[in-house]
């Protein structure tokens, strides 16, 4: 068992097992022999230190309106600034389709007249103001998510430079993904029919599916389906294809073990969310007892928590999601602080919009970014790119190198889009 940061009389075995899925390409570190434990203290310094990078953005970038519209189901932002700049983005559409008023009300109005250069600094003033703190969750980070990346895009278009400028530069364009099934309930053999589809149109060389009854207390979807699904998946596609799987918040400690010890005899690349969500401690003590990484966080908003996780290594893999966590700049700061515990970052996505794209720009300059980012498939909204297909190809993504995000939405698509009041 895991149970120390050192060497242990299971240390052997973790090496031997780590390797043979270093061989194979996973986003893995050895809890204990590799990564260095960090205090919170110097987390917490690495969070407060500046991060985003506008000396480039020599004039300021005043806020004249932040607008949403919706068209159909997608949503849009669209930011001017005082001097006529404009910029187009994509909230997250499920959930931008519930906590609008809270955009609206609480979050975009505090930006108005601001100077975009300002941004890093203004995510704790948005934080502050007439008590948004109150409201602390997804709820509120999604919508300053929204602003946040809205505000990226704006000082990309003004000075022509691509995302990864304002982060320090682009580490690599070309992207591997994993595709990842959103089904659970159907039978195994249907859901490898499935996955088997997925590859064959995407060309990846990993892929992710789900395991229990999501939330459920140990309940499975169908009975028996992931003890099932672990080896079938594995004897399917054979040993060269990496393989991850997600509890969704399932199982409790004992059931998430023994789930766990399936997919290390079965060589999975990494156990994600295996309990509750919220449920430091249960997660923790699962990754310290299995040799498989442990991965987490794509519904975690709270910084604080966040220290807590890689400080006592609650998780072997930080799993931010850039639209709840509050955008692309907390996020890069949740990898700071995981780079110096020696841990990898694969970023969850949030499903719908330009999702997926948002990850392959963060991936495009995180340094310890995991080997396979989450793919859910090709973007079904008019958008045009002169630098990427934004389409997966040989199971890779190229990341677009144009200003901002480096896409256009259709013209005609965001003028039929109606404001939302």
């Amino acid at each position: 068992m895991k149970t120390t940061r050192g060497f242990s009389d299971a240390a052997a075995t973790r090496r031997g097992f780590l390797a043979t899925l270093g061989a194979m390409g996973v986003a893995a570190s050895v809890r204990g022999e590799s990564a260095g434990a960090v205090a919170s203290e110097e987390l917490s310094r690495i969070e407060s230190e500046p991060l985003l990078n506008v000396s480039f953005v020599k004039q300021p970038v005043r806020i004249a309106s932040i607008e949403l519209l919706r068209n159909g189901r997608v949503y849009l932002l669209r930011t001017r600034s005082t001097d006529g700049a404009e910029a187009i983005t994509v909230p997250n559409p499920d959930r931008m389709a519930v906590m609008y008023p809270l955009l609206l009300k609480q979050v975009a109005p505090f930006f108005i007249g601001r100077d975009a250069r300002d941004l890093e600094r203004l995510l704790w003033d948005v934080y502050r103001h007439s008590s948004n703190y109150k409201l602390q969750g997804l709820a509120l980070w999604v919508c300053v998510a929204a602003v946040e990346m809205s505000l990226l895009e704006l000082m990309g278009q003004v000075t022509g430079r691509p995302m990864a400028d304002f982060f320090g530069g682009t580490l690599r364009r070309d992207i591997p993904v994993y595709v990842a099934s959103g089904n659970r309930g159907n039978s195994p053999e249907a859901e490898v029919t499935h996955l088997q589809r997925m590859v064959a149109e995407s060309g990846a060389r990993a892929l992710k599916f789900r395991l229990g009854g999501r939330m459920s207390r140990n309940a499975d979807s169908l009975p028996g389906r992931s003890e099932a699904l672990i080896p079938l998946v594995r004897d399917t596609f054979g040993d060269d294809m990496m393989l991850y799987a997600d509890a969704n918040s399932s199982y409790d400690t004992r059931e998430a073990i023994r789930i766990g010890r399936l997919m290390e005899e079965h060589r999975y690349g990494y156990f994600e969310e295996p309990c509750e969500f919220d449920d430091l401690w249960s997660t923790k003590e699962v990754a310290d007892s299995l040799d498989i990484p442990v991965a987490g966080g794509e519904q975690e908003f709270s910084m604080h928590r966040w220290r807590w996780m890689i400080a006592n290594r609650g998780v072997d893999i930080v799993q931010p999601d850039l639209h709840y966590g509050g955008g692309m700049i907390r996020a890069a700061k949740v990898a700071r602080m995981a780079a110096a515990a020696g841990m990898q970052v694969v970023p969850h996505m949030s499903g719908g919009g330009l999702g997926y794209l948002d990850v392959v720009q963060f991936a495009s300059f995180t340094p310890n970014i995991g080997p396979f980012m989450e793919f859910k498939g090709n973007t079904d909204l008019p958008v045009s790119c002169a630098t990427s297909s934004l389409k997966c190809e040989d199971g890779t993504v190229r990341c677009p190198t144009g200003p901002g995000f480096g896409v256009t939405i259709d013209a005609g698509f965001a003028s039929r889009a109606q404001p939302v009041s």
